[in-house]
């Protein structure tokens, strides 16, 4: 199950976490975000205890979808050690995200 990350705990989930982390950032309204959700469920269990795989619900969170300037959604961003080292705007296949978190697992 993919983690429900928000506002108050992004800071500690994603920025401080000693694996890498990828963040769905979505809405319930928006349908291309209904066809990734099922993809990041997947890759939470995938990659389970080797990275964090969340989603941040962009209308009751929107401080972090600011601050990394997500203006379209879905957006899956890829952070390791804190850093943002990839971005997919749109929807991808579960490949496209499976090499993001293998670039950095490997």
């Amino acid at each position: 199950m993919a983690l429900e990350i928000t506002d108050a705990t992004f800071e500690e989930t994603v920025l401080k976490s000693d694996i890498p982390v990828m963040v769905d950032f979505w809405a319930a309204w928006c349908g291309p975000c209904r066809m990734v959700g099922p993809i990041i469920e997947e890759l939470s269990n995938d990659y389970d205890g080797k990275a964090v795989v969340g989603k941040v619900d962009v209308d009751a969170n929107q401080e972090f979808a600011a601050k990394y300037g997500v203006r379209n959604i879905p957006t899956v961003l890829v952070f390791n050690k804190g850093e943002l080292v990839g971005r997919q705007v749109g929807v991808a296949s579960k490949a496209t995200y499976e090499e993001a978190l293998d670039s950095i697992l490997n």
